[in-house]
């Protein structure tokens, strides 16, 4: 049996082992299998220089960075006034209040890049609304965890970078500017939100859901004159990767040449997230809530929030430095192109690969592990190697999330619904499916993307 086969496999083992049987939080499971893997190659004597590249990765910072900055968003509650917004707007439609999921999950997901944190945040106000307008427990829970779950692949998630990162180690001479990568992303998931508004239309008419009752709406001049200005945040967060796309080369290439406009557009990751956690301060409504002493108080009660999502980050890397070492994701990439298969067979089974791995590895660890080696391989069959970099976060942390039976969105939804876990399984399958699919559909490139 090849060796990189046997390295996976002991890595797979033993975090299934740690967080599925033992029940242990998942980090130390990728921590013990790192540990574990150390000692099976002999290459203990390198391990601080594993730590080494694990830290010294700019994109880790980013990571910390929008982490930190969805706390921020999340306690100025500057994004339940933008759901109350949506909310009063398309409320009043027939599954207003399932659109309002989509939309509002999609875009608190895509900030906090938190799956089950965003299906408890957002799901408290979406899936009580969905419940009263006639969606059937299970129908709640699987939109609110689907939708959900699609912030790991809307930029300015954190988990964007790792992507980002895979593409640049293969192509380093690449004039790609982040702006771009995240043009591309947002391209692809206006296809996935577009998706999942149908699955919903489709539910309604199955279910013959009805708007939410008029008396039960939000006003929406109210809730406009209270939360206009978190309207803005998207701009602010938008607007200088869009600069940075449309004027890269007229505007900063000439200014600051080649290399300086490549480090501006790398620093953009760096700072935004700052600059929109600021601008949640300056409007919150109760200013209490921002003074320094509470927004310490904020960042140390979340410590076992985010040192779980960073601690999987910083192993994964240290795990991709080993199995790059041993040439792991190379040779498991001859071991798949061996297979010999057509351009849809290999789409289909790196998606198929991706799912199943993602049920047990995090979906950054798998993207920063074996994400260039994904690239590699769909290229060689004809993909656009760009379209599969930005393609990494959907196939590597959406379907984790959302497949049972260990999808934790899922589980996520049915406690906040109190739905049957056998109604909402079932259900659920279809939303796996729907997803599959359209992986599948634009990794081959059927579909027109922005910014390709």
């Amino acid at each position: 049996m090849p060796s990189s086969i046997i390295y996976i496999f002991v890595m797979l083992v033993a975090i299934i082992i740690w967080f599925a049987l033992l029940k242990r939080p998942v980090y130390e499971g990728v921590l013990l299998s790192f540990i574990l893997l150390l000692t099976i190659t002999g290459t203990w004597s390198n391990i601080y220089i594993y730590i080494d590249d694990a830290l010294s990765t700019s994109l880790l910072y980013s990571m910390v960075s929008f982490v930190a900055m969805s706390i921020i968003l999340t306690k100025t509650k500057i994004i339940d006034s933008c759901i109350a917004i949506i909310l009063s707007l398309i409320g009043r439609i027939t599954g207003g209040a399932g659109y309002t999921a989509v939309v509002a999950s999609a875009f608190m997901g895509a900030l906090s890049g938190s799956g089950p944190g965003n299906v408890m945040a957002t799901g408290a106000i979406t899936i009580p609304a969905m419940k009263k307008s006639g969606f059937p427990s299970h129908l709640a829970a699987n939109i609110e965890s689907n939708a959900s779950y699609m912030g790991n692949m809307i930029p300015p998630s954190s988990n964007i970078v790792a992507a980002l990162g895979a593409f640049t180690a293969l192509y380093p001479n690449v004039n790609l500017t982040t702006g771009q990568f995240w043009i591309v992303l947002w391209g692809i998931s206006i296809w996935f939100v577009l998706q999942r508004i149908i699955m919903v239309w489709s539910f309604c008419k199955y279910y013959k859901v009805k708007p939410i009752p008029k008396d039960e709406l939000p006003d929406l001049r109210e809730t406009l004159r209270k939360g206009w200005k978190g309207l803005l945040l998207p701009i602010i967060i938008i607007l200088p990767f869009l600069l940075d796309y449309l004027l890269k080369d007229s505007l900063f290439a000439a200014r600051l040449g080649e290399t300086g406009a490549k480090y501006f557009s790398s620093s953009i990751l760096l700072f935004i997230g700052g600059v929109a956690a600021i601008y949640a301060c300056c409007v919150a409504e109760d200013k209490s809530v921002v003074k320094i002493k509470n927004i310490a108080k904020f960042f140390s009660n979340s410590v076992q929030t985010i040192a779980p999502a960073i601690g999987v980050c910083i192993f994964g890397y240290m795990i991709g430095a080993l199995f790059a070492d041993l040439n792991v994701a190379s040779e498991m990439g001859e071991i798949i192109m061996n297979w010999n298969f057509g351009k849809l067979g290999m789409v289909i089974a790196i998606c198929l690969i991706t799912c199943f791995m993602g049920m047990v590895i995090p979906g950054s660890s798998l993207v920063v592990i074996f994400g260039s080696m994904f690239i590699t391989v769909l290229e060689a069959v004809g993909c656009n190697p760009l379209l599969v970099a930005a393609m990494l976060p959907c196939i590597c942390g959406v379907m984790c999330g959302i497949t049972p039976p260990l999808g934790l969105g899922m589980y996520a939804g049915m406690t906040l619904a109190e739905s049957d876990f056998d109604k909402t399984f079932k259900n659920n399958l279809w939303w796996v499916a729907a997803q599959f699919i359209l992986e599948v559909v634009v990794l081959m490139g059927w579909l027109p993307i922005m910014g390709l």
